[in-house]
């Protein structure tokens, strides 16, 4: 039953992958989380038994809290994080619940390696045009909302991933690259596991405009136009991706809940008018 300190599994589906989505908080103990090893998009491990010493990470952002089955271990930990002033819920059914309605998961052992602030890091090429922002928002929205990336000369990604503990990706000869006709957005959607619908039709525009075949999708004309656009606007490439994040946000609500609208002017007149 519903209460005023619980989330409902719908309402969340709606906010994962979106800018203004809270902060996701998974505290299943390591048994529990052992059974399926995977996250809620956009998640981070949290121990319930730890939170007066990580609470503080969360001030001013609001927050939900999910456990196995929405019971003792989020509902506690919520009650903390309020105490502490931060606005939190509890996940109606947890995780249990999540998977139970077919919604995707980020398997764990797909991440890279956490920095000492609990961050995923990852390095590619300077001067990103398609594929080197999308990625990011992928990650960002769906992955690790506190990633880092690094834009260094070409020549220097393997050499700054191996010293700096960065993952590279979008470059040739790493695991994250392009696979055949697939570009690196398309394997992090599948290697993520989130191959849902609207991602899948956001992958098919990214893959258009980043491998030049623009007939794949009519919506990669626009989206190579903007993303030329982008990196004429700014020098600096992290600039960019600030930038890009709210380009692709944009492009995947469209893929996600406006496919159908269409536009047009001026509107039909009435008969007689």
């Amino acid at each position: 039953m519903s209460s005023p300190t619980t989330i409902s599994i719908e309402k969340l589906a709606r906010l994962v992958g979106t800018p203004h989505c809270p902060a996701l908080i998974d505290v299943r103990n390591d048994e529990d989380f052992a059974l399926d090893p995977r996250l809620i998009p956009g998640s981070q491990r949290r121990s319930h038994l730890d939170v007066l010493d990580w609470s503080s990470q969360f001030v001013g952002r609001s927050a939900i809290v999910i456990c196995q089955k929405g019971l003792k271990l989020s509902h506690g930990t919520a009650a903390w994080l309020r105490h502490r002033g931060i606005s939190s819920d509890s996940l109606e059914g947890g995780f249990e619940a999540w998977i139970s309605a077919g919604l995707p998961a980020v398997p764990l052992a797909k991440l890279p390696r956490l920095d000492r602030e609990g961050h995923t890091v990852w390095v590619t090429r300077a001067r990103p045009k398609i594929d080197r922002i999308a990625c990011p928002w992928l990650i960002r929205r769906f992955v690790d909302p506190d990633a880092v990336f690094l834009y260094v000369a070409p020549s220097e990604v393997v050499a700054v991933g191996e010293r700096f503990k960065a993952e590279p990706f979008d470059i040739e000869d790493v695991f994250w690259s392009h696979r055949g006709e697939l570009c690196t957005f398309d394997v992090m959607v599948e290697e993520f596991g989130l191959a849902t619908e609207p991602l899948l039709r956001l992958a098919a525009i990214v893959r258009a405009a980043d491998t030049a075949r623009l007939d794949l999708a009519p919506e990669a004309s626009g989206l190579l136009a903007a993303s030329l656009g982008l990196s004429r606007m700014y020098v600096d490439d992290l600039e960019q991706l600030a930038a890009g994040l709210t380009l692709y946000d944009a492009f995947y609500r469209w893929c996600r809940d406006a496919t159908e609208e269409t536009h047009n002017w001026p509107t039909a007149k009435k008969p007689g008018a």
